[in-house]
């Protein structure tokens, strides 16, 4: 018999995928930089691949079909109705540009932003429940928004996601079962840039993986710095995708 797929409790962050215009050199780049390997995924938005970390899914690499979509990673958050979440973005300020939409038999998804414009997904899933974040090296971390509105977005993401969002170091946390799940910060640091969900991937040692993301094509747009998380850098990979990596603590 099977095991039983249990569903990520709602609000969770589960799940990141990249979109970009060259697959090819994006899964070259993050496999030799974060060793993923890669397996067939939904293709419902064009061609799509699950990046792996001994065995288990970490996260999803496609191609945009929208044409001048920047590229960029995009953070999904567990809901248990895709269809009623969705509903209550639009209700509360946000946009729903894709979906909701069956990913073949692995769940339900959409695509949406909030009231500063900042990209999310929506991710009901059924047989790929999504990956919660943890400081195994090579998979996402930790999620953090970084947003010029911090007070509307807090009241934002806890009416769409029905969780509370408290005071956090400077920010505010989400909260799910009163552990925080996702960050929170205003965005003095935007510089022109649109408010955005910010990936971050573990890794053991900051100062190699920067060293090896440039040797690899990527830019630094952050050198390493101590936070009360652990070591951080910000980088972009060669197409332009923003991310951080994290040593955690």
């Amino acid at each position: 018999m099977p095991a039983v797929q249990l569903r990520l409790a709602q609000g969770t962050p589960c799940w990141v995928s990249l979109m970009t215009d060259d697959l090819d050199g994006a899964r070259a780049f993050y496999g030799r930089l974060l060793g993923w390997t890669y397996t067939p995924g939904p293709t419902q938005l064009g061609a799509y691949v699950r990046a792996e970390v001994g065995g288990a899914p970490v996260a999803g690499l496609g191609v945009s079909t929208v044409t001048g979509f920047p590229v960029q990673w995009t953070t999904y958050f567990a809901v248990d109705s895709a269809d009623r979440t969705a509903q209550l973005v639009r209700e509360c300020g946000g946009t729903v540009a894709v979906g909701p939409l069956q990913a073949e038999r692995a769940g339900r998804l959409a695509i949406a932003a909030d009231v500063s414009g900042a990209v999310f997904g929506l991710w009901q899933g059924e047989e790929h429940p999504g990956r919660e974040a943890g400081p195994e090296p090579g998979g996402p971390v930790w999620a953090e928004l970084i947003t010029p509105d911090e007070e509307g977005a807090a009241v934002f993401y806890g009416a769409v996601l029905g969780r509370p969002v408290a005071p956090a170091g400077g920010g505010s946390a989400l909260l799910v079962d009163g552990r925080p799940v996702a960050g929170i910060r205003p965005g003095a640091e935007l510089r022109g840039h649109p408010p955005r969900w910010r990936v971050h991937f573990a890794v053991g040692d900051v100062g190699l993986t920067v060293r090896r993301a440039v040797e690899l094509g990527g830019r630094v747009l952050l050198e390493p710095q101590d936070t009360g998380r652990g070591r951080v850098a910000r980088l972009a990979d060669p197409q332009g995708g923003h991310f951080s990596v994290l040593q955690p603590r």
